[in-house]
């Protein structure tokens, strides 16, 4: 049964009881990678396995994810800076114990490439928070992958360092 959960802002990131932070640089520019991120929502589960349906929604500023497993995520974006940051929140899921989720993907120059930084910043009851903490090592893995597998899935369709059209509904 899907439940609403709380919305939270992009402060989220600093305040949430538990927050996972990974971190990798990979070649792609941090155009290529927004550009990922922001706009071929449908292209994330060609690089991340565990997503195994992405569709935007409402001109892009919603999304709906399904996950391996049946888990399923209504979200809002709540930050789409080009080249900088992709974030977004769960508003809707069937997640047990869940009260609040962010995830949060910032871009910064690397060289030729980009640091792409992971924040998933979440709040549930205490065994929702322990079992969370408990996944880090799970999370890390499939993040350190599904980056691994975006950076070569842009270098094969050569993506280089192209201008990136505004988010809808969220830039000027």
């Amino acid at each position: 049964m899907a439940r609403l959960l709380r919305p939270v802002g992009l402060d989220f990131t600093k305040t949430a009881p538990v927050r996972l932070v990974f971190a990798r640089e990979i070649t792609a520019s941090p155009a290529a990678v927004f550009q990922a991120l922001a706009h071929d929502v449908p292209g994330w589960s060609e690089w991340f396995p565990a997503v195994t349906r992405a569709r935007p929604l409402d001109d892009g500023t919603r999304r709906e994810v399904h996950l391996a497993g049946g888990t399923r995520f209504r979200e809002s974006v709540v930050a789409a800076e080009p080249n900088e940051v992709y974030a977004y929140r769960v508003d809707e899921t069937g997640v047990p114990g869940m009260r609040a989720l962010l995830e949060e993907w910032r871009l910064s120059p690397a060289g030729t490439g980009t640091r792409v930084q992971w924040t998933f910043a979440a709040d549930g009851p205490a065994v929702f928070r322990f079992a969370l903490k408990g996944a880090r090592g799970g999370l890390g893995h499939a993040f350190r992958g599904a980056v691994r597998a975006l950076d070569r899935r842009l270098a094969a369709h050569g993506a280089g360092p192209e201008s990136v059209r505004p988010h809808p509904g969220l830039q000027e």
